[in-house]
């Protein structure tokens, strides 16, 4: 084994746990690579989701170490035409399907992409509907055994676009217009509004979701009775709206065609 630039290997995909699809993308990493440290970022993206993933992994990569491998298997296109890729960028690796679940890199800075299309670093047998241990599992134990990047396949100037929704800003009226991006386990209602878009102090604005008025954001879940609902900035560092002790997504079941306004004066 050379010494590789991968040092850790992360797994997002929307397989669940119940069909043992995740533990024998592992058992196929380590049958290739003894010494591999995994970890599961998540597996209960929900079916075909890219943009949760894309969501979940823009968000969470920043606490990874450098020379992290994120495996990303959100691939509704499995068994097409659609390409795999592998990317290097911001002092990480990442292998994903070509459907836009990546794309958000470009933006970060400096991208280095290749196609995954060396053979020779695949299963013998590959599955038509199971590329997840079939070609990325095998090419990632690969990558952390030092195979670099150029070994994989041609490199690429471009990969598909994914568009995700944008909260609108307009300083003549004082508000920002978003929407719900992310509901998490708890119920919480992700919205595409950052902390570090508000042109004054959180406890100077008010928030409206469709009809419903909450006020200034809250700091804390519990700062609200439970059952009451409210907008907290949480750990995704964007604005949510959630009930406390409870669900929001239960509470509000359109919450899809409502719009999230914050206001300031």
């Amino acid at each position: 084994m050379t010494d590789s630039p991968v040092k850790l290997v992360s797994l997002l995909t929307d397989f669940g746990e119940q069909d043992g699809y995740t533990g024998v993308m592992k058992a196929v990493m380590l049958g290739i690579a003894p010494g591999m440290t995994i970890i599961d970022l998540t597996h209960e993206v929900k079916p075909q989701d890219i943009h949760g993933a894309a969501f979940l992994l823009q968000h969470h990569m920043r606490f990874y170490p450098p020379g992290t491998l994120h495996v990303c298997v959100v691939d509704p296109g499995v068994g097409s035409d659609r390409r795999i890729l592998a990317v290097e960028a911001q002092g990480q690796f990442f292998l994903a399907p070509d459907n836009g679940l990546l794309s958000f890199l470009q933006e970060l800075g400096e991208t280095r992409i290749h196609e995954v299309s060396n053979e020779k670093l695949r299963l013998e047998q590959v599955s038509m509907t199971f590329h997840g241990r079939d070609i990325f599992a095998p090419v990632a134990a690969h990558l952390f055994n030092g195979v670099p990047l150029e070994k994989l396949g041609p490199r690429l100037k471009k990969m598909t676009r994914l568009r995700l929704p944008a909260a609108e800003i307009d300083r003549k009226k004082k508000k920002i217009t978003g929407s719900i991006i992310y509901v998490d386990r708890f119920g919480n209602l992700i919205t595409n509004i950052s902390a570090d878009m508000l042109p004054v102090p959180a406890e100077k604005t008010r928030v409206t979701f469709g009809p419903v008025a909450l006020g200034t954001p809250k700091s804390h879940y519990a700062a609200s009775e439970p059952g009451t609902v409210s907008a907290v900035f949480g750990s995704f560092e964007k604005l949510e709206i959630a009930v406390a002790n409870s669900s929001a997504a239960q509470y509000f079941p359109d919450y899809a065609t409502r719009s999230v306004v914050i206001n300031w004066s």
